[in-house]
């Protein structure tokens, strides 16, 4: 099955259980109700439209933070935003299909919605981040937020996804700390939506890496002619779960003084 626009916990998948108030799918005077109380939170997934490979699809990073948001919204009893679809993916640019956003749209975007969420009366405002050409202006539009004093921002890069990885991986990763559409990635994939895998298209790719990978700008196509950066073929959805869960964990340990501020 080709990618679409129902992976993940997008706007089109199937109803949302109702543990989670779910922002796209309630009428507003939930919203607003729910968002009137003490210490209200929303929670917004911030993904990407970005290559991952001839075997996952390009709402991967959107698709995996939607699903993280959504448990972390299950567990703070959060609005649960709808999630940006698009993200600064500057990087995977060379491969068709990726479509980015400048920093300062991502900025803008983030800025705007957490204004917003505020005036729905959101006391804190909480961004999952899902790609990581979004760190530095998702920073930069919390640091807005809270020097404007009209909401409490953080935006999450996933803590402790990378020793929930590490814990249960097989395989080689081609450069320490990036684990792009490999044994990771795919694994995360099969736990959310095994539907929109294509295994029998997944092969490994080792590129060869400039000396100072990692320290400049660099577009990723030059080193690999797939978009897969190590090798997916140890995956499993038992692996994606374990990433997930663990991941979600060390976000709620994060929060805690945030959530109790």
């Amino acid at each position: 099955m080709e990618a679409s626009a129902t992976i993940g916990r997008g706007p089109t998948t199937q109803e949302e259980p109702a543990t989670v108030l779910d922002a796209y799918r309630t009428p507003w005077t939930d919203v607003a109700a729910h968002l009137s109380r003490p210490a209200s939170v929303a929670i917004l997934p911030f993904g990407a439209l970005e290559q991952h490979g001839p075997h996952l699809p390009l709402g991967t990073d959107t698709a995996t933070a939607a699903e993280v948001a959504h448990r972390l919204a299950e567990r703070l009893d959060a609005v649960l935003l709808p999630p940006v679809h698009y993200g600064d993916t500057w990087n995977n640019a060379g491969y068709p299909g990726t479509v980015s956003l400048s920093t300062a749209t991502v900025v803008a975007i983030a800025t705007d919605l957490g204004r917003s969420a505020a005036a729905a009366g959101a006391t804190r405002f909480i961004v999952v981040n899902g790609d990581w050409g979004n760190r530095l202006p998702l920073a930069q539009a919390m640091r807005a937020l809270e020097a404007e004093g009209v909401v409490r921002a953080i935006a999450l890069d996933y803590p402790g996804m990378d020793a929930a990885i590490e814990a249960v991986r097989e395989s080689r990763p081609a450069a320490p700390g990036l684990n792009h559409a490999e044994e990771a990635e795919t694994s995360i994939m099969l736990a959310i939506d095994p539907t929109v895998v294509r295994l029998d298209r997944a092969a490994p790719e080792y590129p060869s890496f400039p000396s100072d990978f990692g320290t400049r700008p660099m577009q990723l196509h030059r080193f690999s002619a797939s978009g897969v950066f190590g090798d997916p073929a140890p995956a499993t959805a038992a692996k994606g779960e374990h990433i997930i869960a663990a991941t979600v964990e060390s976000s709620l340990a994060v929060l805690a003084d945030f959530m109790a501020e």
